[in-house]
């Protein structure tokens, strides 16, 4: 990595965190918190507890070791890619109904640490193993695969967090990357919307732990832009709470239209509500 390259989401040191955390909330755990329905419709939190550990399984395999087991095939399209991955995540909890929590726990612990240590060594500017569909990309650089790989960890975690009533993850440090991750579906999420060159649409999620994102309309496309003295077309205000939910389908579009703030253009501003930062 060159001196002048800055990883533009540093979430590396954070793995080591959320993972402690998650093995704390899973010990802490009664047999009927483990049985609870959480946001994410058809999984109870053991269902979670197992997914985050095949997402550790499968990042070894497919990172480290180069193993790919089942391939995808007729994928044309992103809708046949989403049926893939949901199909491999129903078969992958189904079988680990047979497993018990203590199993799970000792499982997570083990290949969390393993997976962390992995990512340090994957260069930050070398393309990734996987593209961040959901952001549009077709080929993304390590540090956004691995920024990633902490959303899903973060998100999962906090739906189990949500499902038993715990603390959630709402802190700066823990928060702001996940969040700041998930704001690179914007520019995406905006692409089929005409409008004037120039039009601005901004994006906040309320309090000290959010933040402040704004696109700006080019020639053809929409794009990020930090400075501007002209006044966003449309600003949309909304509650980390929300937020989380909404961008990872734990919520719908209307259902939040309830919840947020939309100074300006509405409809432009509404086209915000369906940002997807996972693939759903």
């Amino acid at each position: 990595m060159k001196s002048s390259e800055i990883v533009p989401i540093k979430t590396l040191p954070l793995f080591s965190i959320l993972d402690d955390l998650l093995i704390q909330l899973l010990k802490s755990l009664t047999e009927d918190e483990w049985n609870a329905r959480t946001v994410a419709k058809k999984w109870i939190v053991k269902d979670i507890a197992s997914h985050l550990l095949d997402g550790n399984l499968r990042g070894l395999s497919f990172s480290r070791d180069h193993y790919f087991g089942e391939k995808p095939e007729n994928i044309n399209s992103y809708r046949d890619l989403v049926d893939f991955l949901n199909q491999l995540n129903m078969t992958w909890t189904n079988a680990t109904k047979r497993l018990s929590p203590n199993v799970i726990i000792e499982l997570l612990e083990s290949t969390g640490k393993q997976y962390a240590a992995h990512l340090q060594t994957l260069d930050p500017f070398e393309d990734a193993i996987f593209s961040v569909d959901w952001a549009g990309e077709e080929t993304s650089l390590n540090w956004f695969h691995i920024a990633r790989e902490y959303t899903e960890k973060f998100l999962h975690q906090q739906q189990i967090r949500n499902a038993v009533g715990k603390q959630a993850l709402f802190t700066k440090e823990l928060f702001y990357p996940f969040i700041s991750t998930f704001m690179y579906a914007l520019p995406h999420t905006y692409r089929d919307v005409s409008a004037q060159k120039g039009t601005i649409v901004t994006l906040i999620v309320k309090t000290e732990i959010g933040g402040q994102w704004s696109i700006i309309k080019k020639e053809k496309q929409w794009e990020f832009i930090e400075f501007f003295e002209e006044k966003p077309t449309s600003i949309i205000k909304i509650n980390p709470d929300d937020a989380w939910l909404l961008f990872s389908k734990g919520i719908t579009p209307d259902d939040a239209k309830q919840k947020v703030e939309i100074i300006g253009n509405q409809e432009l501003g509404e086209v915000a509500l369906n940002i997807i930062a996972v693939m759903a």
